[in-house]
């Protein structure tokens, strides 16, 4: 076994604090990863908290993994010791049902093996993520990572990036498109510069006046105040796709009113309470779609790390020492963040 460290929450109740346990030693087919960079979903701040419920203490939060390659087992081929690789929501799934063999392994029937919070199907134990010096995963669940890449803006494109790519490459939004971006945060601003960079003409909606230069600067077109009724109606009936990125209740009417005919409006954002349910009016009459959607397939997610190299494409992040970590999720819970916190792992060499 190998000692690792990490930062863990014990329970809902208390903050995150040091935490020694053990990784196993790599397989024929495992790459063990040394962490550099860990990005800080709002979903860490869900699970620790138990917000969600099921979850499994202690708790190693993180699955936004950027690091370089310690060691590779016998039977690994793509990557070797030194090489850069990444690890995001998922370490394993059946690799037997429909959903894996077609490489949407994030739906897969059986259940896929989260990162952190969940259980090896194989021996029963913990998963604990990124908030650690150190990871194991099976090769088929590790990426890439381009060399020109900023490891610490790289790092959230394991989540917030896969999170917005992947909609976007499934509805087909190509140049031309006008899309509309709900909510600039973690999510929206990939949404943004995503959208951009496939060509689209980019509108983003927030309910914040100050955000609207910032936006203009990652991608956007027009940015419209979306407490604002009389500018929003301005765009009734214009937009092949909106990408909602917005993780609190809300009014999806006003939204869905917004698409063209056949249309689609696809949510990310995970509520704690439900949606007011929308007018059925509103999706009949235009033929208009209201969708999720769920990270990516690992071969999707290469795909993207991949276009984010050739546009040189990385989450704006804010770096934190480890021992940061319960301030940071204080200030997650104010949206207070441009747009994502990144913990450098070095730190946990710090005293």
């Amino acid at each position: 076994m190998i000692a690792s460290t990490g930062y863990a929450a014990r329970s809902a109740t208390t903050p995150l604090a040091p935490f020694s346990f053990e990784r196993r030693e790599p397989g024929p087919q495992d790459v063990q990863i040394e962490i550099l960079y860990c990005g800080v979903c709002h979903s860490d701040l869900h699970q620790v908290r138990d917000e969600w419920g099921g979850a499994i203490f202690p708790m190693v939060p993180g699955h936004e993994i950027v690091g370089r390659v310690a060691k590779v087992g016998g039977q690994v081929r793509n990557f070797k010791a030194g090489d850069l690789a990444a690890v995001g929501c998922m370490i394993d799934s059946c690799r037997r049902c429909e959903s894996c063999a077609g490489g949407l392994e994030q739906y897969c029937e059986n259940g896929m093996t989260l990162t952190y919070n969940d259980r090896y199907k194989d021996t029963g134990e913990p998963t604990y993520g990124g908030y650690s010096d150190s990871i194991v995963v099976t090769e088929k669940f590790v990426l890439k990572v381009p060399g020109n890449l900023d490891l610490k803006g790289a790092a959230p494109l394991l989540c917030a990036g896969i999170t917005t790519y992947s909609p976007l490459r499934h509805w087909r939004v190509q140049a031309g498109d006008k899309v509309g971006v709900v909510g600039l945060g973690g999510l929206g601003h990939m949404g943004v510069k995503f959208a951009h960079a496939f060509g689209a003409h980019v509108v983003l909606f927030t309910t914040s006046p100050g955000k609207a230069q910032d936006a203009i600067r990652l991608g956007a077109d027009e940015v419209v105040i979306s407490r604002n009724p009389e500018a929003v109606k301005k765009h009734a009936g214009s937009f092949n796709f909106i990408l909602n990125t917005v993780a609190a209740p809300h009014n999806l009417d006003a939204y869905l009113e917004l698409l063209k005919r056949d249309g689609t409006m696809c949510l990310v954002g995970v509520p704690d309470q439900p949606h007011p349910s929308p007018t059925v009016g509103n999706l009949i009459f235009k033929r208009r779609q209201l969708a999720g959607s769920l990270i990516g397939g690992i071969r999707e997610t290469q795909e993207m790390l991949d276009f984010c190299g050739r546009h040189n494409i990385t989450s704006d992040v804010e770096v934190i020492p480890i021992q940061k970590i319960n301030e940071a999720y204080e200030r997650l819970l104010k949206s207070d963040v441009k747009y994502r916190f990144v913990i450098d792992l070095a730190s946990l060499k710090q005293k």
